[in-house]
């Protein structure tokens, strides 16, 4: 069979064609749905994870993350909802916890499949996708551009978590603790510097003097301490070397003030305790 140039032109047109064809009928299939970010709120005092899938397409999941006690995560991507809602739209949420601390040191890790249903959209389009762990441990979502604390949140539980009474006290003891922690190591300064005054003189110039030299030039996520370097650097410039009486004076008054400050912070951490 002989081709001409005409022929060939027409079959190149009717080609063009059918591509254009296809993507459009791909366009108009994909605008069924849209895509939206998701976010994690835990309601509960355990730390728990997520991720959410399409049960009928696992092409369609996202999230991901850590969701700390009484408190939301980020924003992650991305899940494809129907952009009109209709009753029986489901996902799939696997969740991870984990149960309390064994004497080994091991804490068990709890695997669940929550299949569960978008209600109603807000405004009646689809909103970022909320996942919510109920204060009771169950498991369910939410369609909503609207926060928690937003008047026109749709889930039953308004406003973000709230940490329980005996969870502040247990947050409060851990800062007390390393406030405790802060003040024994203040004590155990001056009773070093007093017991052997010029060794200790000489290993705060040390140390001063590495960080001037060392972290000088850092930059990104260590610029704290580049900034720190170029505080340690103006202050050994005050002083001629360790031994100067001055900077040993220094060290002692900067020790005690230490003290002073870990103290008076234990102290208010007390007193404020829930």
């Amino acid at each position: 069979m002989k081709f001409t140039h005409s022929s060939f032109a027409r079959c190149a047109f009717v080609l063009v064609i059918c591509l254009l064809n296809l993507t459009m009928l791909t366009a108009c299939a994909k605008s069924t749905t849209a895509s939206v970010s998701i976010h994690g709120v835990n309601y509960t005092e355990e730390v728990f994870s997520y991720s959410v899938e399409d049960p009928t397409d696992k092409n369609n999941q996202g999230g991901g993350e850590l969701i700390d006690p009484y408190a939301a995560g980020g924003t992650m991507c991305c899940y494809e909802l129907p952009k009109k809602w209709r009753p029986g739209i489901k996902l799939q949420i696997n969740t991870t916890r984990w149960l309390p601390k064994k004497p080994d040191g091991n804490m068990p890790e709890v695997h669940e499949k929550h299949v569960v249903e978008v209600p109603a959209y807000v405004d009646g389009k689809p909103g970022e996708l909320w996942v919510i762990r109920n204060a009771n441990g169950t498991v369910g979502v939410v369609s909503s551009d609207y926060q928690p604390d937003h008047g026109k949140w749709p889930g039953k539980v308004k406003g973000w978590p709230v940490p329980s009474l005996a969870y502040q006290r247990e947050r409060w003891d851990l800062y007390i603790e390393l406030a405790e922690s802060d003040v024994k190591s203040a004590q155990e300064l001056i009773a070093d510097l007093e017991r052997s005054p010029d060794t200790e003189v000489t290993k705060d110039w040390k140390s001063k003097a590495e960080s001037a030299s060392r972290f000088l030039n850092d930059k990104g996520i260590r610029s704290a301490l580049a900034e720190q370097a170029k505080e340690n650097r103006k202050l050994l410039a005050r002083f001629t070397g360790p031994s100067d009486p001055k900077f040993k004076e220094f060290i002692k008054q900067d020790y005690e003030k230490w003290l002073i400050d870990t103290q008076l912070k234990l102290k208010q951490l007390k007193e404020s305790r829930p």
